[in-house]
């Protein structure tokens, strides 16, 4: 009898958004590759994401994404093990492009399915680079569409702390970049710009939720920019965008280190991750690790390029929930608000 353990690949397929996304990882760590077709560029005309452009384009490019994923890691569909598919959150035709794409593929190679929660995606990506993480820590989710501060328990099983009341982080850097002629997408023209500003020049308010110290809330502070851009222009007065950026900024990863440091000391666990795309941030990184430095705790965070909606950390979230067992039928579908921990 062979003793010797298999090695488990997975064929990842991300389509949440605008990226249309394929990898093939290997034993849960290790990405064989991993494809990503952004949309940026198209959607940068209309100043944000057009959930029906994004649907059509993933049509387009998604079987090429695969080809691409497959032969840049040197294997073919019968050296998989299992397809693993985003199936939510998400735009519901975005979403629906690639768990469609993941259902034939399982079902013509007779594959096993395993459906993967976006955001648990992100928490994942945080395991390629750094080998010795496990599981548990504390995790800051940080995009466009997300704020969750997570305690991951174990591989699968998470409790949400914190979330935002309203705005999420990704959000309000988008709508203070428009407003401040940036276009799309924010966050990274927003951490340019700040880079010229200083970051104290104006006192951008910092919200604190009384009853909930782990939850966030970043409408107010981009109400506070759009109003003391509307004043200045109302009086006359030339505003500086270097300094709104960066007096943005430091509001905002203020609020995230503070209740991110809280909530550690609270749990007692001494291991701190961030995901999603604002976590490529170089202001809340440098915060971040500022604070974990100071507090004794270790910190980790996936490159930029694991940042983004990329498939491999799609692959790596799907390891773990296919060595627990976790299968889905045919009738997997595209859940546009899944929460996270549901299944």
């Amino acid at each position: 009898m062979d003793t010797e353990k298999k090695d488990i690949l997975i064929l990842a397929i991300e389509s949440s958004c605008d990226e249309t996304a394929a990898a093939v990882v290997k034993n849960g760590r290790q990405v064989l590759s991993n494809v990503i077709s952004s949309q940026i560029d198209l959607h940068k005309l209309y100043g944000g994401v057009v959930p029906e452009i994004a649907s059509r384009k993933h049509i387009e490019k998604i079987n090429q994404v695969i080809e691409e994923a497959l032969e840049n890691a040197e294997v073919t569909l019968d050296d998989i093990d299992a397809i693993g598919v985003t199936y939510g959150p998400g735009l519901v035709g975005a979403l629906l492009v690639g768990v469609a794409e993941a259902k034939a593929i399982a079902y013509a190679k007779k594959l096993p399915l395993v459906g993967v929660h976006h955001i648990e995606g992100h928490i994942s990506a945080n395991y390629i680079e750094n080998l010795e993480l496990e599981p548990p820590f504390l995790c800051l989710v940080v995009s466009g569409g997300h704020t969750h501060l997570v305690c991951v328990k174990d591989y699968g099983t998470y409790e949400i702390l914190g979330r935002t009341r309203d705005d999420a982080a990704g959000e309000a850097f988008d709508k203070v970049a428009r407003a401040i002629g940036l276009g799309y997408p924010g966050g990274p023209k927003i951490d340019k710009l700040s880079k010229e500003g200083n970051p104290d020049a104006i006192p951008f308010p910092r919200a604190h939720i009384e009853d909930s110290p782990y939850d966030f809330s970043f409408s107010g502070v981009k109400s506070a920019v759009l109003n003391y851009i509307n004043g200045c222009k109302m009086k006359g007065i030339e505003y500086n965008r270097a300094d709104i950026a960066a007096s943005f900024q430091k509001a905002v990863t203020d609020v995230l280190v503070d209740n991110a440091m809280h909530a550690v000391k609270e749990y007692g666990l001494n291991k701190f991750a961030i995901a999603g795309g604002v976590a490529s941030n170089s202001s809340l990184r440098a915060a971040m690790k500022q604070a974990c430095e100071k507090n004794e705790i270790e910190f980790y965070y996936p490159s930029p390029i694991f940042c983004t909606d990329n498939a491999a950390m799609i692959g790596v979230a799907a390891y773990y929930e296919y060595i627990n067992g976790t299968r889905h039928g045919w009738d997997l579908n595209a859940v546009p608000n899944l929460k996270l921990g549901e299944r």
